[in-house]
């Protein structure tokens, strides 16, 4: 039986969880902007001999460098992209929030991606409905435990939210809140899976409750850096615990660009053997 084991693993992803560490991407952005502003400040202070590149060649050969940094990125990134990666490796400085990191786990299903994490030392994933929906297979990676084949268990697809269960013993895990106010004005962190990165770590504010049209219960609203992969992301307060889970972003007329996240109350308050 181990010997089959071992096997269905080596067919398994094996770079699902290959993550490129924020710290080493944010000093790579600042040393390019380093070179750069030498690079300004060489044309600008007087010299004994005047370079034989022209001017524009000098700049072309610069933009080449910092494309060619770019490029090792898995994704090209825009300004506030690139943002939300030094503040990640900030977060990360934080030994707390890296132990929270090995909880989160990346979820990959035959044609889909996303985040989840583990609540238990049995290993029940949380995610969004919409990560697992019809794949009929389901990949789950820990960051230091490593990858576990994964069941669906629980599905509640009118909160976007389901379980999967990985059978697996002592794994790391967060806590859920059992607080059922309103929690408008916490400051939060959550940690992810965006833009084909891993374990990235962000920060910001719940603003306020929300009601979608094709929703019966409202959801929060986050003023934080939400992109594609932070699906099913946790949303976790001062306290180190979730309060709520990432699902969707959207462009509000009043905030602009915001995330949205379930309460995970509402979770537990469905039947399941999970939370009696």
């Amino acid at each position: 039986m181990a010997h089959s084991d071992d096997k269905e693993k080596d067919i398994i992803d094996k770079d699902l969880y290959e993550e490129i560490d924020p710290e080493e991407m944010y000093e790579l952005v600042q040393e390019e902007r380093r070179k750069l502003r030498e690079e300004e400040q060489q044309e600008k202070a007087p010299q004994k001999k005047k370079s034989w590149l022209p001017k524009w060649l000098i700049w072309l050969i610069a933009l080449a460098m910092f494309i060619q940094v770019i490029a090792i990125l898995p994704q090209t990134f825009s300004i506030p992209a690139m943002e939300f990666i030094q503040t990640s490796a900030r977060l990360l400085q934080d030994d707390t929030v890296d132990q929270y990191r090995d909880a989160v786990v990346v979820i990959e299903g035959e044609d889909n991606k996303g985040t989840g994490f583990n609540i238990s030392e049995e290993g029940y994933i949380i995610t969004n409905y919409h990560v697992i929906e019809d794949q009929p297979t389901i990949t789950v990676a820990f960051r230091e435990d490593g990858l576990f084949h994964g069941k669906v268990v629980e599905t509640y697809p009118d909160i976007d939210l389901a379980i999967i269960d990985i059978e697996a013993e002592d794994v790391p895990y967060l806590t859920l809140s059992d607080a059922t106010e309103d929690q408008s004005g916490e400051h939060v962190l959550f940690i992810g899976n965006p833009l084909r990165l891993n374990g990235i770590a962000n920060e910001g504010d719940i603003i306020g409750m929300h009601q979608l049209a094709s929703w019966e219960l409202p959801v929060y609203m986050l003023n934080a850096p939400v992109y594609r992969g932070n699906s099913g992301s946790p949303v976790i307060n001062e306290q180190g615990e979730v309060i709520a889970v990432v699902f969707a972003t959207q462009k509000n007329e009043t905030y602009g660009r915001i995330g949205l996240a379930v309460p995970i109350e509402y979770m537990q308050e469905k039947p399941s053997s999970l939370f009696d």
